[in-house]
């Protein structure tokens, strides 16, 4: 109990708290509710469960296999730096990927405005799931050998 007072105590001294006060506590439920709307909507689009974005795990579960990584992937999500930092930022462009956008605005929309631009994705009509992208790229171009001219 002591430990949740003192956790309490601090949100209550940061600064950002001393200026919205309360309304803090609303806009990030209201965030909150955007970003659960967004990803059953894009579940949905996708031809999966909409429901699963309400379930912990199972969320990223689904989330890996609109982008076609398997669910063995999952445990990265939880790994402290490369996790948050390189990971789940990958997998949000994958996510773009996998409903058609490619181009380096939509790479960086989505993240940088995760949640309204994956809300985006779920309720745009012209946007339609194209499939998995990972493991779907073609191998690289082969070029033939060329003999490197000798120095000596």
């Amino acid at each position: 109990m002591e430990l949740l007072n003192q956790i309490n105590a601090f949100i209550h001294h940061t600064y950002l708290y001393r200026q919205m006060g309360d309304a803090l506590y609303y806009a990030i439920i209201f965030l909150a509710i955007i970003a659960t709307m967004a990803q059953w909507k894009l579940y949905e689009k996708a031809g999966q469960p909409g429901i699963a974005c309400l379930v912990p795990i199972w969320n990223l579960i689904i989330f890996l296999r609109i982008v076609g990584r398997p669910a063995s992937h999952t445990w990265r999500f939880f790994i402290p730096v490369y996790g948050q930092l390189y990971f789940m930022p990958r997998v949000w462009i994958e996510i773009a990927q996998s409903f058609g956008k490619r181009s380096m605005l939509d790479y960086i929309l989505v993240v940088a405005l995760n949640g309204l631009y994956i809300l985006n994705l779920g309720l745009s009509y012209e946007t339609e799931y194209v499939g998995p992208v990972y493991g779907n790229q073609p191998p690289p171009p082969s070029r033939p050998l060329e003999p490197k001219p000798s120095l000596a």
